[in-house]
């Protein structure tokens, strides 16, 4: 449970949406079960956490947005700092000031982190194996909002959601200007909304992104030259989603619904139920990661203006027998 339960009305909505938006029921659904929050983080310092990387002994590496801080979190919730993105003066973003956001690991423990501050200073940044002083490698238009973020090592490449500009960037991870990669409406975000691209992941041979403002998750085929493919929707009605995993059954998601706090489980036919929320600890949840038999829930509390409650949460998933 929760350490601040959200206002009856607040959970009543959310119940209502989760019926609203759920898919038929199938026997053959991953569960996920057993939640409990591992990690209360300080709202009032910036400890917004954001976005996640697995290590391999099953520790997080998460982003917090307005500290601009990677930290490491045990699966007990014991926690240890890792880097410190630099303060950037005159930063002005669509959300403020300067925000971390996604993360991806590679195998030798070096860390990629975006950085969004309006300035030069916008784009991928590095940390080595061990933590350190990041190095900025991804230099980005200062318009520019990267987001989530996605590492192809085997080509060399990160891959990145700009949430603002509604494009998909790729980058060498030897650093540079980033290419657009991939463009068009189904990536940008809506007149009402404008907050479009946002979590990336890699998946067998496509990249798959979320728009927040279409409530969609996406599909782009990796074609053999690695341009990008046409763009497939995969899901609808996913009512501000923001990032989001692979369960490793198939095409199955866990996807983080951030304005109603549910962490939805979407089917490969894109019908898609709700399997938590905040009446389990959900607090604006961001991001999503999967590490075998383990689900990780970040919550950053943006929108909570009662009692903020950032947060890691762990759960346990299986697969249900047919």
């Amino acid at each position: 449970m929760p350490r601040h339960p959200r206002p009856a009305a607040v959970a009543g909505a959310a119940v209502a949406l989760a019926v609203l938006a759920a898919g038929p029921a199938s026997a053959g659904d991953p569960t996920v079960t057993d939640p409990r929050v591992v990690a209360h983080f300080l709202f009032e310092e910036g400890e917004n956490a954001e976005n996640i990387a697995l290590e391999p002994d099953g520790s997080a590496d998460i982003t917090f947005a307005g500290a601009h801080e990677v930290v490491r979190v045990t699966r007990e919730g014991v926690r240890t700092p890792v880097a410190s993105l630099p303060d950037v003066p005159g930063a002005q973003t669509p959300v403020g000031g300067a925000v971390a956001l996604g993360i991806a690991r590679a195998h030798d423990g070096t860390l990629y982190v975006t950085y969004v501050t309006g300035t030069k200073e916008t784009g991928v940044w590095r940390v080595p194996p061990g933590g350190g002083t990041p190095e900025q490698i991804g230099f980005f238009p200062a318009g520019a909002f990267p987001n989530g973020l996605a590492l192809d090592e085997k080509c060399g490449t990160l891959y990145t959601a700009d949430t603002r500009l509604g494009v998909v960037w790729s980058l060498p991870v030897t650093g540079g200007e980033p290419t657009a990669w991939a463009t068009g409406a189904a990536l940008e975000p809506t007149g009402q909304i404008p907050f479009g691209a946002n979590g990336v992941k890699l998946h067998d041979g496509a990249v798959w992104v979320s728009n927040t403002a279409r409530g969609t998750l996406l599909r782009i085929p990796v074609r053999k030259d690695l341009t990008a493919g046409p763009v497939e929707t995969r899901a609808t009605g996913l009512d501000f989603i923001d990032d989001f995993a692979f369960t490793g059954h198939g095409d199955t998601v866990l996807a983080a619904l951030i304005m109603s706090d549910r962490l939805e489980l979407v089917r490969p036919d894109g019908t898609h139920k709700t399997v938590l929320t905040a009446a389990d600890g959900l607090d604006n949840p961001t991001s999503v990661a999967v590490r075998h038999k383990t689900v990780y829930v970040n919550s950053a509390a943006f929108f909570n203006t009662l009692d903020p409650d950032p947060n890691l949460l762990l759960a346990t998933l299986s697969k249900n027998k047919l």
